[in-house]
């Protein structure tokens, strides 16, 4: 089918934009899938004028835009805000840091993130949501249904009115399921969707790297919710066929070290089964671009990166137009 192959920058924001831009090409990227972070797409600054000059950049190199990401302010939306929160958004959505403030700061500019995305002239901004019931994923002490149910109406109250401007301007918002997100497997993913009542600018950017460790089905993910893959990400993760120190919740250990159940590996030396994903992604239709989230803490990220992208060529096989056995009727 060969789709685009493109770089998310968000591992590589401590470089300046031209530099990645050169890399990524040097490496065989068809372009770039745009953090908003670094220098890489500035919300606050992207004007015509401002996204003009991204373009040019780009078009410098020989690369395309297809999607911006603004997964550290989307996480602000619906997230019980603390600390962690300061260290990833711009000072102007952590303001003085209370936390309804930053609540209501975040949803502006995931607003204005559409808005951006416009202005660049791409359809699809990929992201986080945050989640105000992810302390009660392990239902102990018990958990009531009702406290669950709450979570939720306070998700769809926040992002609904952010989803209709999106679809105001005609751009989609691509959820990451992911752990710490309203969505983290098929099945809040499911009630995310029922939540938002099947807002039609809500979608994913499906990303296996995130289920495979959690036993979770993903290539079932793909044809469960084939009208809504907006984005894809293709990074890999490993786990242990044994028991370990650290299990499925990381035992409080940093990514790369020894004794951890599972960790992201770069692609094609993980678990992750990426030919049933590509004949998954076939059968949907799928041709929007497959897009390297570059994340493995025991190899160089240029190595990696250039590795990945060959990996990405190799198996985006394009699907079949005719049954292999036609030839037998002539």
């Amino acid at each position: 089918m060969s789709r685009a192959v493109t770089l998310f920058t968000g591992q590589w924001a401590d470089l300046p934009f031209e530099t990645v831009c050169q890399k990524a090409r040097s490496f065989g990227y068809d372009g770039l899938e745009l953090a908003c972070w670094g220098d890489h797409f500035e919300v606050n600054k992207a004007d015509e004028e401002y996204c003009r000059r991204k373009r040019e950049m780009l078009a410098k190199y020989g690369l395309k835009v297809f999607s911006i990401s603004n997964h550290l302010v989307g996480q602000a939306v619906t997230d019980r805000i603390d600390q962690r929160h300061k260290n990833i958004l711009p000072g102007y959505v952590w303001g003085d840091g209370d936390p309804e403030g930053v609540r209501q700061r975040a949803a502006e500019e995931m607003i204005n993130t559409a808005r951006a995305a416009s202005t660049l002239g791409v359809s699809v901004v990929n992201g986080f949501t945050g989640s105000p019931i992810w302390h009660l994923n392990y239902s102990f002490p018990a958990v009531a249904q009702s406290m669950i149910e709450e979570g939720y109406a306070d998700f769809a109250s926040r992002w609904i009115p952010i989803l209709d401007k999106y679809r105001e301007m005609g751009i989609l918002f691509a959820l990451e399921v992911h752990p710490t997100e309203i969505a983290f497997d098929i099945a809040t993913a499911r009630k995310a969707l029922k939540a938002v009542n099947n807002h039609p600018n809500f979608g994913f950017n499906f990303d296996p790297s995130h289920l495979g460790y959690q036993g979770v089905d993903y290539v079932g993910f793909i044809y469960t919710f084939a009208e809504r893959i907006f984005h894809v990400h293709m990074k890999d993760v490993a786990w242990s066929d044994v028991p370990a120190e650290a299990g499925v919740f990381g035992g409080h250990t940093e990514f790369g070290t020894t004794g951890r159940y599972w960790d992201f590996r770069s692609l094609g030396h993980g678990n992750i089964n990426f030919e049933e994903i590509m004949r998954a992604l076939n059968r949907i239709g799928y041709k929007g671009p497959l897009s390297v989230e570059w994340e493995d803490s025991g190899m160089d990220r240029e190595f990696g990166a250039k590795e990945a992208c060959e990996f990405v060529r190799r198996i985006d096989f394009p699907s079949s137009n005719i049954s292999f056995d036609a030839a037998f009727e002539k």
